[in-house]
């Protein structure tokens, strides 16, 4: 925080009626980052056979009396090239629990539709640690048919460590729809254990250890280790 030093003369211009120091927050927000290798879910997004694969990452969100409406986007190794998420809801508390609920959709531009998945998710939250449900809507899982009815359920922690340090955990499985099981694909969890730093200035920066089980059927499914576990390494900037 910025300490302001006033002069006796501009102090009694701010103190006049209608004037404050005070401003408003702006209901929009913009972030990017610079990830070693994007994991989503455990899952490679990328060539597997490169454990770093760096991709650029970012979005905007807007929120307003607990509403809100974003995009966030990623470069990755499939489809078109670029991942391209958009998602509203609203979030806000009830005593000491934090909830969200909303729907999320992930758009894949140049490409067939076969990749494109909506989910709709709830969270609720207790001081650093959370929980929530995603529950795949449209008709495909990723390009995979009959997706429709899987569900994915996490649990995340993050408790800060020493000032601008935070230790963050987080769990997570995937349980497919019948149709998505006989489509080929298996249930699989995921997990992620690492840190990250408060750098100031809007300047984070994170080191995680990330993969999934199921390594030999997703190998077989898709042609590469996909969940094989990766330290990755990000750097991102909230403006």
């Amino acid at each position: 925080m910025k300490r302001v030093l006033l002069t006796c003369a501009a102090a009694s211009l701010l103190a006049a009626p209608g004037l404050s120091l005070a401003q408003e927050a702006s209901p929009i927000a913009a972030n990017i980052s610079l990830v070693s290798k994007y994991k989503f879910r455990g899952q490679d997004q990328s060539d597997p056979a490169k454990a770093v694969l760096p991709a650029l990452q970012g979005g905007f969100d807007f929120a307003s009396g607990g509403l809100y409406l974003g995009n966030w986007n990623s470069s990755v190794g499939f489809a078109g090239g670029t991942e391209m998420d958009f998602y509203g809801g609203f979030k806000g508390e009830a005593g000491a629990i934090a909830y969200d609920v909303g729907l999320l959709h992930y758009y894949y531009p140049g490409s067939t539709s076969v990749y494109n998945t909506t989910e709709v998710y709830g969270s609720v939250g207790f001081g650093p640690v959370s929980a929530k449900y995603s529950r795949t809507v449209s008709s495909k899982w990723f390009g995979t048919d009959d997706g429709q009815g899987t569900g994915y359920f996490e649990l995340n922690a993050k408790f800060e460590l020493v000032k601008g340090v935070n230790v963050i955990a987080k769990l997570g499985t995937t349980q497919f729809s019948s149709g998505a099981k006989r489509a080929g694909v298996v249930n699989y969890s995921d997990y992620k254990f690492g840190a990250g730093w408060d750098l100031g200035h809007g300047f984070g920066a994170e080191a995680a250890y990330v993969g999934a089980t199921k390594r030999a059927a997703w190998e077989s499914a898709t042609g590469g280790d996909i969940n094989k576990a990766r330290i990755v390494f990000s750097i991102s900037k909230a403006m």
